[in-house]
Parts: C-alpha cells; structure tokens; sequence
C-alpha cells in the first residue's frame, strides 16, 4: 500500500484557501465600488439623520 503524500494534500489545501480568500476580496471590492457609485445607499451616520438635540 503507498503511503499519503501529505505534503501534497497541503498544499492542495492552502490553495484551496487562497482561492477563498481571493474571492472574498474580490466581492468585498466589488461591494466597495458598488457603494462608492451610489452614495445615498451606504449606511447612514447619526449626525445626517437625527437633528441636534441642544
């Protein structure tokens, strides 16, 4: 019986994680650019919406 390339099985791993990272920023990107175009979509701050309270 051969025995397990482990080497082989990590780095089939960390590749499959570097993929998933690489997808995560890119549609983190893609949010950013997306919000960037449509300003009054983001979420608001408190100061835009509420009145001063004196």
């Amino acid at each position: 019986m051969a025995k397990p390339n482990y080497s082989y099985q990590k780095r089939q791993k960390e590749l499959a994680k570097a993929k998933k990272q690489e997808e995560k920023a890119r549609r983190k990107e893609e949010r950013r650019r997306q919000s960037d175009q449509e300003p009054g979509q983001g979420p608001a701050t408190p100061d835009q919406d509420a009145p001063a309270a004196d």
